[in-house]
């Protein structure tokens, strides 16, 4: 993604745990960290100033774009997920790839923003509304990967299988253009979409509800041929938790065990609703995690056992699932704090932990292994966030990993770097120029289809 060599110069950087001053990045026309060199008191010659702390890019592992066009119309009244879930319906039959194009080429910017690198799309919005498909098969998740090269981000699209609207009944007339028909004519269509620079392609099952038994194998074998990530839903709602009951009387992640899915390369998303022996399923077999703290508390889901999750052997990464905020900082400090209010005892992970969970494990969860960390050879995406705003100002620098995860927004964001390529600068976005006017666009398109 870089097009030639470019110095940085961090007034100061978290190496791996700890923090530096001044630490000169030096990138190379491949797009990766060349050197680290630390304790350069100056920017040298040609070398891009970063004020602030210098992080790795964050990495945004559960996104659903187009659930941004609900951001405060959600907030209206009452309800629960399954209410919600009818007006995301809603937007969802509006979609054509131009408008998902358009609406996530805004969405992928604001992440920018936010210091986020790279994304996992939850992708299942497929086909037209009436379930026909385009011209071309891909035509929608081909949109969503040319909005993250327009946004100047990575992207994962998780192409998901979506069969069914629960256990064996077919999907409704709002689901249609989410199936494929069947688990093979799914896996056939995701093999024609194509990986890039910027872009790797993954797998998703919906969920138990949405992927029949019989098929699930269908869609990880997939995903293990290509050394690609898997992503699901899991126990999200009590409901699915009842329905897989009375379907199969078991768990959900009893289920997936019993059928194979479970394993690192698999990311459970929400896992919120667990039982003892669902968390010790999950933790046994390396299967990791992705947490959605502002969206599970903005749709009323619960709190999910992170911490005992992780403490089974679940890597632990975060998403911003419904944009109810978009903000990678904030998902981190949530983790901590969901966690103080179920215990009532702070200090479950330190700031260090946090971020590494923001970074490197999300990157890896989404199949870039080669990113989040600060090193040579490591892909050069990284952030600055300032420390001397009314939110960061105050502490020692030797402080300044907790003055961002304890008390920063994603409107401390200063700098962003993909690739080597400096895509926000100060905080301005450098190839999207109004992201609030962008942003404004798209969601009036579907609000107010032409």
């Amino acid at each position: 993604m870089s097009l030639s060599a470019q110095n940085y110069w961090a007034a100061h950087a978290w190496l791996n745990g700890t923090v530096q001053d001044g630490v000169v990045i030096a990138t190379g026309p491949d797009g990766r960290v060349t050197e680290v060199r630390t304790g350069v008191p100056e920017p040298p010659i040609g070398a891009v100033p970063l004020g602030g702390l210098t992080v790795p890019g964050l990495a945004n592992v559960h996104s659903h774009f187009f659930h941004r066009a609900l951001r405060s119309a959600a907030q209206i009244g009452g309800g629960t997920f399954w209410t919600w879930r009818e007006a995301m319906y809603l937007v969802a039959s509006q979609l054509t790839p131009d408008s998902a194009h358009e609406l996530a080429r805004a969405v992928y910017a604001e992440m920018a923003l936010a210091g986020i690198t790279c994304v996992g799309e939850f992708h299942y919005v497929h086909h037209q509304p009436d379930g026909t498909p385009y011209h071309h098969p891909n035509a929608m998740g081909e949109a969503l990967i040319a909005a993250a090269a327009d946004a100047g981000i990575r992207i994962t699209l998780l192409d998901t299988c979506y069969l069914s609207a629960g256990f064996g009944t077919p999907p409704t007339a709002r689901q249609r253009r989410f199936s494929d028909g069947t688990a093979d004519a799914w896996a056939t269509r995701a093999a024609a979409l194509t990986a890039t620079g910027h872009a790797r392609i993954g797998a998703a099952i919906h969920s138990v509800r949405a992927v029949p038994a019989t098929a699930l194998g269908t869609v990880a074998d997939w995903a293990r041929e290509r050394n690609a990530p898997l992503h699901l839903h899991l126990s999200e709602q009590p409901a699915e938790n009842e329905a897989c009951h009375r379907a199969h009387s078991t768990t959900p992640t009893r289920l997936l065990a019993d059928h194979g899915i479970l394993g690192p390369g698999t990311t459970a998303v929400h896992a919120t609703h667990l039982t003892d022996d669902d968390i010790t399923l999950l933790g046994a077999t390396g299967t990791g995690v992705c947490v959605c703290p502002t969206t599970e508390r903005d749709l009323a889901d619960g709190i999910g056992p992170a911490a005992a999750l992780e403490r089974a052997g679940s890597p632990l990464s975060l998403g911003s699932d419904s944009h109810a905020v978009i903000d990678l900082i904030e998902e981190a400090r949530a983790l901590e704090l969901n966690e103080r209010l179920r215990t009532r005892a702070r200090g479950h992970w330190t700031a260090a932990q946090l971020l590494r969970t923001a970074s490197e494990e999300g990157h890896a969860a989404l199949g870039w292994a080669d990113a989040g960390r600060l090193e040579p050879g490591s892909l050069a995406d990284f952030t600055t966030v300032a420390l001397d705003t009314v939110r960061t100002a105050g502490p020692a620098p030797a402080l300044a990993t907790e003055a961002v995860i304890h008390a920063a927004t994603a409107a401390d964001v200063r700098h962003t770097v993909v690739g080597g390529r400096h895509i926000v600068r100060d905080g301005v976005h450098q190839t999207v120029h109004d992201v609030p006017a962008a942003l404004a666009r798209g969601i009036r398109a579907l609000n107010h289809p032409r």
